[in-house]
Formats: C-alpha cells, sequence, structure tokens
C-alpha cells in the first residue's frame, strides 16, 4: 500500500467527494440502467451526472483512485463501472490509527 499515492488521490476535493459518494451510492448519484450499484457498481456517466464535471475529467479522477487502489471497474460491454475497495480503505485507517 503506496501512502504518498493514496494520500496524492485524496486531496484533490472532488476525488475525496467521488470515494464519499461509493460509499452511499444510491443517495449519492443518479439511477443508472444496469445493474445493482451495489455488487457491479456505479458507471461512469452517473458519477459524472452527480459531480457536475466532464467525462474525461471525472475518467481521469477515477483512474487516479483507482491506481492508489481504492476503486475497483467492471467493464461491461462498452460501460465501466467503479465501487470502493472496502478492504483497502479498512487497511488504511488500520495504518493511520497504528503508525500516524
Amino acid at each position: 500500500m503506496d501512502l504518498l499515492e493514496i494520500f496524492k488521490a485524496l486531496s484533490n476535493r472532488t476525488r475525496l467527494e467521488i470515494l464519499k459518494g461509493l460509499k452511499d451510492p444510491v443517495n449519492s448519484f443518479p439511477p443508472q440502467d444496469e445493474g445493482d450499484v451495489h455488487t457491479v457498481g456505479v458507471c461512469v456517466s452517473s458519477i459524472q451526472e452527480g459531480v457536475g464535471l466532464s467525462q474525461s475529467t471525472v475518467s481521469d479522477y477515477l483512474a487516479t483512485l483507482q491506481r492508489a487502489g481504492l476503486v475497483e471497474a467492471t467493464r461491461i460491454g462498452s460501460w465501466t463501472y467503479y465501487k470502493r475497495n472496502e478492504g483497502a480503505i479498512s487497511a488504511l485507517a488500520q495504518i493511520i490509527g497504528k503508525e500516524l
């Protein structure tokens, strides 16, 4: 776990808001047509609409969160869905509590 990469990813307000929103996707983002958001994740277009930024910016932010290990991506057809990596977030919380 690269703490510096994680803290860099979380240092942007919108990326932090996306990660918070993915904790409660039903109430944080507009509904989507396919799949259960808790199982599959939230599609980029729904996240984009929820945060009010361009698709390319949201995709870049999600890629940063994914590289940091905080979100996981699932590709279904031409759509990509994102959800939180709860294991990594729990591990981060333990590290912060123990080492920082």
